[in-house]
């Protein structure tokens, strides 16, 4: 049996913010800055590491989409990300 990290590897996709955005819609983005590395935060959320979890939001390296964000990525649609599902979050990394 493959490893978590493996199996994620394997569905870490590109995205564009039109893809994204009915994601959005139901609140289910996540933003990893890119200080993250976005497999180790999908691992600890499939793994259900709350300590990891709640520094990482807490240093905000973790969070939903702020508004400033949302405003200026709406005005590129081709915006590009990595993006991970890890369900029910769809997290995303600007690239």
């Amino acid at each position: 049996m493959q490893d978590l990290r493996a199996q994620l590897a394997e569905i870490l996709d590109e995205a564009v913010w039109e893809w994204l955005i009915p994601h959005v819609k139901r609140d289910v983005v996540v933003v990893v800055t890119k200080e993250l590395d976005l497999l180790d935060v999908g691992v600890a959320i499939a793994k259900d590491d709350v300590l990891s979890i709640q520094h990482w939001i807490s240093e905000q390296l973790v969070h939903k989409p702020f508004s400033e964000e949302l405003s200026i990525w709406n005005t590129d649609k081709t915006k590009r990300f990595q993006a991970l599902i890890v369900q029910p979050y769809v997290l995303v990394q600007e690239t």
